[in-house]
């Protein structure tokens, strides 16, 4: 998809630097013709020799260079290029790009160039998540640069959150999307491509599934959960690197493999489980179906039916609460509830998240016969407070093994950034 598509590459400092390397080499394997620009920060991480040696081209390192001006001139730079790619995309070369500078070699191209730019962020966290750089961003796109990414994860200075550069492989592929099609979308939340890591070093626990309250040796209340929501949600936060804790009821679902999978039957069962790892949980999801209620007393054989008893009455006696539960314990981890309803669902999700005191809740549908219980798809809404404030995100209708991915990156990210509001 890029064969011959002419590719100017921006490097600007940062550690992130190295893996602009890798990022040449796939550019070229694809097919494109690169030339490689570097700031002077970049040049204190990794040397232009590097990349004219991967490139097979010289590289551009000053504004005002005799020898570039006698060929190649900065102006001719700018129009040879197809495609720009600023990777890594620094927080000061972001600001001098959206304040309309050109005092190097670099924001000069950018500002010259009818190309479409595209702009990989790489920087701390904090620096990430501050107003200056957010307003930036958002400059920027209304300039018409296109953002890929940042991702999240760990950081070179030990940090947790949003602002690394993503993968050389998951850039080609934005890339090459850019290079076919001009009025590509701006991906300015593409964390999805940098997805390993995110929970690195973090436990999730989570519950799955239906549980069976026993009426007698043979008999049981349930429901129609399949567990595979729950199921799909641990293997998207296997995929981010967390360590996990499967908490399933009675499915006929494969558990994920690599994880801590303990099977039970009943409410009780499935809390005693839970509270068993919460000292080791960082982030409880309930995605259980749980019973809210069980018969008070258990048969101990099969009941039979009796002669002229038409009917039969089952005392029920409530189920614990299980996410209210760990919601409240003192070991408390970021806790996340579902909220199965079929009715008015967003406004008793919004209750309940604030009534078992949840940090998110996750709202479906399950009246819908095309999702939810044992489908394959599903389409839920995930709310939770901030600064009092009721916020949501609703991801289209997705395959549940696709949803769960998106609904993790935004569980991680509220995850980290309360973490980061409490430090």
């Amino acid at each position: 998809m890029l064969a011959k598509v002419r590719i100017l590459l921006g490097i600007s400092g940062g550690i992130a630097a190295y893996k602009s390397a890798e990022l040449t080499r796939l550019l070229i394997k694809a097919g494109a013709d690169v030339r490689v620009v570097m700031t002077e920060g970049a040049q204190a991480f990794i040397t232009p020799l590097t990349f004219q040696a991967l490139s097979g081209n010289p590289v551009h390192t000053h504004l005002l260079d005799p020898e570039a001006e006698a060929g190649m001139g900065h102006i001719e730079l700018a129009k040879w290029a197809d495609l720009i790619v600023i990777a890594p995309a620094s927080a000061d070369v972001m600001a001098r790009l959206a304040s309309g500078m050109a005092d190097d070699l670099l924001t000069t191209l950018c500002l010259a160039t009818e190309a479409k730019v595209l702009l990989a962020p790489a920087m701390n966290q904090a620096m990430w998540r501050h107003p200056a750089t957010q307003g930036n961003a958002k400059r920027l796109a209304g300039y018409g640069y296109q953002l890929l990414g940042p991702g999240q994860g760990e950081q070179a200075c030990g940090d947790v959150g949003p602002g690394r550069m993503l993968e050389p492989e998951a850039l080609v592929t934005l890339i090459s999307k850019a290079a076919v099609e001009p009025q590509a979308e701006l991906l300015s939340e593409t964390v999805r491509h940098d997805f390993r890591g995110l929970l690195a070093g973090k436990t999730v626990t989570i519950t799955a599934g239906p549980t069976r309250e026993a009426v007698d040796p043979v008999r049981y209340i349930s429901n129609h959960s399949s567990g595979k929501m729950g199921f799909a949600l641990a293997q998207a936060s296997l995929n981010a690197g967390a360590k996990v804790n499967l908490i399933a009821g009675p499915v006929q679902v494969m558990a994920p493999e690599g994880v801590n999978l303990t099977s039970v039957q009943s409410a009780q069962q499935m809390l005693d489980a839970s509270l068993s790892v919460i000292g080791e949980t960082d982030i409880f999801i309930a995605a259980a179906a749980v019973a809210d209620y069980r018969p008070s007393d258990v048969a101990d054989q099969k009941m039979k039916k009796q002669p002229g008893q038409d009917n039969l009455v089952l005392h029920l006696v409530q189920n614990p609460d299980i996410v209210a539960t760990v919601a409240r314990h003192v070991q408390r981890p970021f806790t996340v509830g579902f909220a199965a309803e079929t009715q008015d669902v967003e406004a008793y999700a919004a209750d309940k998240l604030v009534r078992k005191n949840l940090d998110m809740i996750i709202a479906n549908d399950v009246s819908r016969t095309d999702i939810g219980f044992n489908s394959d798809q599903n389409a839920v809404t995930l709310l939770w407070q901030e600064k009092s404030t009721l916020q949501s995100h609703s991801p289209e209708q997705a395959a549940k093994q696709d949803l769960a991915q998106d609904l993790i990156l935004c569980i991680a990210h509220r995850f980290h950034q309360g973490n980061t509001d409490d430090a």
